[in-house]
Formats: structure tokens, C-alpha cells, sequence
């Protein structure tokens, strides 16, 4: 387990695209099990460890998540949320170029509950939530694109589905119409940078997570650095 950040009130790691945030119906070990568990160790405490979830992301999804080591920085942090002061940027890997190099889509997203997938829609439709996010085009390989999302609301399955509406869907993301899925299991969608004000310290906090070791991760990394 890669820890990005540390603190007596927060804690980031970089998640890998085999973990689930929090326990589910599969009953595999969560991260947030598995953070603390390292803090109960790390820090000897005795009885319950607090660890508060801030956010989530996909189980196939890898990258940034943050966590609360107390109950007064989850309150904060969740307020942080709401308020739309996190920054979070993901980078995805597409098959098909974007139609232009850098755009702001807004779609209406539906979510079917019983197939857990997300639809977006051009108009509102019956239980839709208005969705935003910008992409910007930051490398091309022979076959692939690297983009970049600044997420600006979080519905369910977003970046997928809306990414999908364009014609351009995640590398591995069968459930959003790519034909193959990825030798790990994981799709090519990355959570990699998050920003904010400290809930408590209130410094300007920058968390980046690396993307996970794969050889066409590298190609674009070594293509940008």
C-alpha cells in the first residue's frame, strides 16, 4: 500500500485498481480496513481505530483517495465536498481521439440501480442529475490518447459514461463499450491529482498519485515529465 500523505488528521493513498474503498457484497478485504489496520500498528493504539471515507471511487479505477483520522476532519473534509473546494483531475487512456483537443461536456446522467451502470443523456430526463467535467487531450500514442478530466460534480460512473457518450471509451471499460478489458481487471482510468485546504491546518494540500506500473502508463508518463 502506497501512502501519498500523512497526518494526524488526514490520511491519502494511492490506490491500486483491485481495491474496493469499502467493504461491498464481495466481502474482500477494503482499503479502509487495510489503512487501519497500518495505523493500529504503525501507531500501537489500542481498541478501534476511526477512519472516516471522504470519497469513493470505482473498484476498477486506481489513483488518490483521502481519508479522515478524525471525526473533526471527516466533518470538515465532507464540507469541503459539498462546497466544491476539492479539486480532483483524473487521467484516463482512450482508443478513439476526442473530437476537439480540449472541451466541456455537460450531460444528464441516469444511473440503473439493479445493473449498476450510468446512462448520459444530451437533455434532462426522468431522475437525471445535470453532470460537468472538462477534458483536455495531453498525449497521443500510436493507438491510444492520454486525457486529462478536471471532474466538476460527481455523479455515479461519470467519467465513464460521459467519455463514452463522445465515442470514447475508457481502455478496458467493457461496461462502457471498450471491446477488451485489461489484462489486470482494472480499467485505464487514473485518479491522479487531488487538491485542497488542510480541514484543519488550512494549508493548501497537493496529493498526486502515480498510475499504476504498465508499459503503456510509462510510455505517456515519460512523453509528459
Amino acid at each position: 500500500m502506497e501512502i501519498l500523505y500523512e497526518d494526524n488528521h488526514l490520511i491519502a493513498v494511492n490506490k491500486t485498481n483491485s481495491d474496493i474503498v469499502q467493504v461491498d457484497k464481495t466481502g474482500d478485504e477494503s482499503l479502509e480496513d487495510k489503512i487501519k489496520y497500518y495505523i493500529k500498528n504503525k501507531y500501537q493504539k489500542p481498541g478501534n481505530v476511526f477512519l472516516g471515507v471522504t470519497h469513493r471511487i470505482d473498484r476498477p479505477v486506481s489513483g488518490a483517495v483521502v481519508f479522515a483520522r478524525t471525526s473533526k476532519a471527516l466533518t470538515r473534509m465532507n464540507e469541503l465536498f459539498v462546497q466544491k473546494e476539492v479539486k480532483k483531475i483524473y487521467w484516463a487512456i482512450v482508443k478513439e481521439k476526442p473530437p476537439q483537443i480540449s472541451d466541456t461536456l455537460k450531460h444528464y446522467i441516469s444511473r440503473n440501480q439493479q445493473k449498476n451502470i450510468s446512462t448520459a443523456h444530451d437533455k434532462e430526463v426522468k431522475d437525471s442529475k445535470l453532470a460537468s467535467l472538462t477534458y483536455t487531450l495531453l498525449a497521443s500514442a500510436d493507438n491510444y490518447h492520454l486525457l486529462e478530466i478536471d471532474l466538476h460534480t460527481g455523479r455515479h460512473h461519470q467519467i465513464r459514461c460521459q467519455l463514452s457518450k463522445i465515442g470514447c471509451p475508457i481502455k478496458g471499460d467493457l461496461k462502457y463499450g471498450f471491446p477488451r478489458s485489461n489484462p489486470d481487471g482494472g480499467i485505464s482510468l487514473h485518479s491522479r491529482k487531488i487538491e485542497f485546504s488542510h480541514p484543519v491546518t488550512k494549508e493548501k494540500i497537493i496529493i498526486v498519485a502515480k498510475p499504476p506500473k504498465d508499459s503503456l502508463w510509462d510510455y505517456f508518463l515519460n512523453l509528459i515529465e
